[in-house]
């Protein structure tokens, strides 16, 4: 009777995410000495995993006596949604070895799920293999998760290879396929299948539209919404309107984004987390950064994501000490930053050349936080200092940052030196840019004016070859405003 209790307090604990129950309810159980009793440790590792604590899962796993399947498929489920999917396959030879188990077909649909999440081709080749020679090689699960897989490491091809080797093709496999083909820029592929497709509901209509606005193909995102809306789809989930209101945000439409608000709100969506975040993200891309802040201002709950897109949008728009006063209150509110929101911060810095805030924000990021730079944060902050004419300390970061620079990131370096006139280092850097043969004309450009500067002729004209065979034509510069229904 008692152990039915504690089951029902710890599913609820998992379904509404509270933490500091869960502990309370984990405390009283030892006490009343049931923390060995079945199913309450699986319990218990699956609320943990739910409710985000991860490092309590693992203990909680650590000091399991006895794993079973159930036991694994919620921890390595735990890592997975903790981001932490290098975790989840290092763990693989435990089970096999340690506890003597076979992965069942949660657990090798979590590991595909993994493989996915890392871009690990091999591991995810290898998880496949297991599956092909396991008892459950015919799981619609397992499947859709290894279509997935191999969509999200590049190889759509070989997805489709394991759709067309499923003799009974659910749903949930049709929508991964179509998802996958749409997400891979694949849209003719994507569409031959949507036509195909057994059941067209809300959920295979947002594979398409969800997979095109990811691609890049936002108008054809927008287009078959509208479709969809024609046809009286029943909007029984919100994410199909958050993936068109991300494609109204990355085309800038703001009378779009404006329309699709309205109908979040008449269908009862508009306090849904993702859809006020996404709501957020498209305010402040349409320059409505007031309306972004409205819907900021008004969200019951927020997240690192909700946190991140409004503090990147006001330092977009140049707001920077508005920016940092939200970082505060973020930190204040007890919400860890992610890599994102140091990319907007350390730009907001750039932007008005707080230079000190910025290399505080750079250390505080790696020691605080943990946060190993990617090459976009060197590029900003190798973009504060250049602007703010500390060329020696960025042309010093360039070349020892541990992540190979690209060619933006050169040329980021290159334009300071022309800006403050720094003619030594100018060329210096010029040469090497030159030799790395680059393709965006515009550095092309900037090279064959910091050699003309310098009245290195010859340089100059090597540039003017390259420009030649890339066919480089200075794109004239255009504006469009928006007036009723004209543009």
């Amino acid at each position: 009777m008692l152990i039915s209790y504690y089951l029902y307090q710890l599913q609820l604990c998992a379904r509404r995410q509270i933490p500091l129950t869960a502990k309370k309810l984990h405390a009283q159980i030892i006490k009343t000495g049931l923390d060995q009793c079945d199913p309450l440790p699986n319990s218990l590792l699956d609320v943990y995993g739910k409710c985000c604590l991860v490092q309590d899962a693992l203990h909680m796993f650590d000091e399991m006596p006895h794993r079973d399947h159930v036991s694994w498929a919620s921890i390595l489920t735990a890592l997975n949604q903790a981001n932490l999917p290098h975790l989840s396959l290092s763990m693989l030879p435990t089970m096999l070895r340690h506890d003597g188990l076979e992965p069942d077909h949660f657990v090798l649909a979590t590991l595909a799920k993994a493989c996915a999440g890392l871009d690990a081709v091999r591991p995810g080749k290898q998880v496949h293999a297991r599956f092909l020679l396991s008892p459950f090689r015919d799981d619609d699960i397992v499947n859709s998760s290894l279509i997935d897989m191999y969509v999200k490491c590049g190889l759509p091809d070989n997805a489709r290879a394991v759709f067309d080797s499923i003799s009974m093709k659910n749903l949930v496999s049709w929508i991964a396929m179509i998802s996958g083909y749409a997400r891979s820029g694949r849209k003719l592929d994507a569409f031959e299948l949507f036509k195909r497709v057994p059941v067209r509901n809300l959920f295979s209509w947002n594979a398409l539209i969800s997979g095109l606005a990811q691609s890049g193909s936002e108008v054809d995102a927008v287009h078959l919404f509208v479709e969809m809306r024609r046809e009286g789809v029943d909007m029984v989930d919100p994410l199909v309107l958050s993936s068109t209101i991300g494609a109204s945000a990355n085309l800038a439409v703001l009378d779009l984004g404006k329309q699709i608000h309205g109908l979040a709100i008449s269908l009862g969506y508009e306090s849904c987390l993702f859809i006020s975040n996404a709501l957020v993200d498209m305010y402040a891309k349409c320059s409505d950064i007031l309306a972004a802040n409205e819907v900021f201002g008004s969200m019951q709950r927020r997240d690192v994501v909700s946190w991140t897109s409004i503090i990147v949008g006001v330092a977009q728009h140049g707001q920077a000490e508005e920016a940092l006063a939200l970082y505060d209150e973020m930190i204040s509110a007890g919400v860890k930053p992610n890599e994102v929101t140091f990319v907007g911060l350390i730009y907001a810095c750039s932007h008005v050349g707080l230079v000190s805030k910025g290399r505080h924000l750079f250390k505080s990021m790696i020691e605080d936080y943990g946060i190993s730079p990617s090459l976009q944060h060197y590029t900003c902050f190798l973009d504060l200092l250049s602007r703010s004419g500390h060329l020696d300390e960025a042309e010093s970061l360039i070349n020892a940052m541990p992540l190979k620079p690209d060619e933006p990131t050169w040329a980021a370096l290159l334009s300071a030196c022309k800006h403050h006139n720094n003619i030594e280092m100018g060329i210096r850097v010029a040469d090497h840019l030159l030799s790395l043969k680059p393709e965006d004309p515009s550095t092309c450009i900037l090279l064959s004016n910091i050699y003309a500067g310098a009245a290195l002729w010859e340089k100059v004209s090597k540039v003017r070859k390259l420009m030649a065979v890339m066919e480089v034509k200075k794109q004239p510069g255009y504006s469009c405003i928006g007036f009723g229904k004209e543009s």
